[in-house]
């Protein structure tokens, strides 16, 4: 009955726009709720005119769409929105125009534009409420001794956003969002490591705000979880992305434009290059953080890539470089790992599963781990609660146990008695701890 009233209303609507009368419609109306902001997205059948301006005393943001008319229902609010009270219309001054009300619980940042139409949707008019942020977003805090091992998740894309489409009409989002919860699951459960989630539901993150976050959050390294797709079935299977040197380059040399706002981000290093005169040493040691950063993150994307041969099959076996914004900061070590494609119904079916996710999930949790085992940050849990004693195996030289402990060639010398840098394959060390 709804459905063949909205017809007929439709219908009307279109002939009175023939008669000279409203040439545009409000046809829907959606709330994005998140931590940060809400988002409000009204659908409509032509390009919007419209301005709008805030009232205070109580707080309204009131929006005039002109020569427009309203066939959408406001009165529904999400229940774990609370930054607007309502949605309502209200007299306007135009005779072709209608006043759009939302009744505000504070003052936020606002920030409204319109959209074209692209993927599932049409003509868009987008309103973001931003919280007003009382402090800097980047403030960092100093880290406590035998800390957990932060890993920042990302669960691409959210809200108005929904990624790539699948032919069964499945967002790319959903898809993300739960094998993300299932990373987090399996991440806070080991004992010394931590995750933190980027989004933790169906909401749209700004690119940039997801490192900003990752940042606030000082995570030790960031994972991006993404579904594939191309315009031919064909394609199929897994791969990991990293940032190339060309994107941390481009990166860097805007973070040294400005030293003194920038360098509180890169923590002991940051603060020598807010102090330093020497233009060639701060770039000297922002390089050194940033080729860190590059080493762990590729690292990071081997360990996973040879965990995911184990229950997937890949589109790449090697970690790819590309010039991705999520990966754009050169001092959070990160990667991008593409599950799948959407787009091939086997990987599509996989993707689908509640046990496969499990598995992508759980590889991409032994790759993270198993450079966190070898190279714990020394102020870490795990830095203290690792294995004593180590079996020298074929390929292993003393100065890549070294390497692997974060302890220096000659302090293992010393706590085996050994003469020279020479070990031999089934040698057992003892590993020292170094405070």
């Amino acid at each position: 009955m709804k459905t063949a009233f909205r017809t007929v209303l439709l219908l009307l609507l279109s002939l009175y726009s023939l008669t000279g009368l409203a040439q545009n419609m409000i046809e829907g109306v959606r709330i994005w709720p998140s931590p940060d902001n809400t988002r409000v997205v009204f659908d409509l059948s032509d390009q919007p005119d419209y301005s709008y301006f805030f009232l205070k005393q109580p707080d309204r943001l009131v929006i005039d769409f002109k020569n427009t008319d309203n066939i959408a229902e406001l009165t529904q609010l999400p229940k774990d929105g609370d930054r607007i009270k309502r949605i309502r219309t209200s007299l306007s001054k135009g005779k072709r125009a209608v006043r759009i009300v939302l009744d505000l619980s504070n003052q936020y940042d606002e920030k409204v534009f319109a959209l074209p139409p692209t993927g599932p949707y049409g003509n868009r008019l987008v309103v973001d409420l931003h919280d007003r942020q009382k402090t800097p977003l980047v403030t960092r805090k100093p880290r406590l001794k035998n800390r957990d091992i932060v890993i920042g998740i990302d669960a691409g894309h959210g809200g108005e956003d929904p990624g790539s489409i699948s032919k069964s009409g499945t967002h790319e989002k959903k898809i993300t969002l739960s094998i993300a919860k299932r990373l987090q699951r399996i991440i806070n459960a080991e004992p010394g490591m931590k995750a933190e989630m980027i989004r933790t539901g169906d909401y749209y993150v700004n690119l940039n705000q997801r490192t900003r976050l990752a940042r606030k959050k000082q995570v030790d390294f960031l994972v991006s979880i993404h579904a594939d797709a191309f315009h031919s079935p064909r394609p199929r299977g897994a791969s990991v992305w990293i940032a190339n040197d060309r994107r941390a380059e481009s990166e860097l040399s805007k973070w040294l434009k400005n030293r003194e706002k920038n360098s509180e981000l890169l923590g002991g290093g940051g603060e020598l290059i807010k102090r330093t005169n020497d233009d060639n040493l701060a770039v000297f040691i922002a390089d050194l953080t940033k080729d860190k950063s590059l080493e762990i993150s590729d690292r990071i994307a081997r360990n996973v890539i040879a965990e995911l041969q184990k229950v997937t099959r890949m589109h790449k076996t090697q970690p790819q470089n590309a010039s991705l914004a999520v990966l754009k900061s050169s001092d959070i070590p990160s990667m991008l790992v593409e599950t799948g494609f959407i787009s091939n119904p086997y990987d599509f079916k996989n993707l689908m599963s509640r046990t496969h996710q499990e598995k992508l999930a759980k590889a991409m949790f032994n790759g993270i781990k198993k450079h966190f085992y070898d190279y714990p940050p020394q102020d870490s849990l795990i830095a203290n609660m690792r294995p004593t004693k180590h079996k020298i195996s074929r390929g292993e030289s003393l100065s890549v146990v070294a390497q692997r402990y974060n302890v220096s060639v000659q302090q293992l010398k010393l706590a085996n008695n050994l003469k020279t840098d020479v070990v031999r394959v089934g040698q057992t060390l003892t590993i020292p701890r170094v405070n």
